[in-house]
């Protein structure tokens, strides 16, 4: 079984900055990718950004230039800088992390943590 920690969320002003942890521990194996969703109010859960095991990374358009993806393998964490915030930022963001053997696909979740962007 795998755990997800995240943290570093929280109320920031517009233009403001947060930085995004995501800690994996417990039974980890061929990590594929980690990355960063999120899920406003009323909306559906999307795509921030991810990175694959090849450090290769991949983001929304809302967010290009922005936010970043990192990651330290050494210690399987994930983090995501984030910059020049807007109000329409403001989601619980999920960290994912996606691991395989032959044939099969593991999607792992954290809890989620809050981030509200407001004046």
């Amino acid at each position: 079984q795998v755990q997800l920690v995240e943290s570093g969320g929280g109320l920031v002003q517009p233009g403001g900055s947060l930085r995004l942890s995501c800690a994996a521990s417990g039974s980890i194996f061929n990590i594929v990718s980690m990355g960063w969703y999120r899920q406003a109010p009323g909306k559906q859960r999307e795509l921030v950004a991810i990175i694959t095991s090849d450090g290769s990374t991949n983001y929304a358009d809302s967010v290009k230039g922005r936010l970043t993806i990192s990651r330290d393998n050494d210690k399987n964490t994930v983090y995501l800088q984030m910059n020049s915030l807007k109000p329409e930022d403001t989601a619980i963001y999920y960290c994912n992390l996606v691991m395989v053997r032959p044939g099969t696909r593991y999607d792992s979740w954290g809890q989620g943590t809050q981030v509200t962007v407001s004046s």
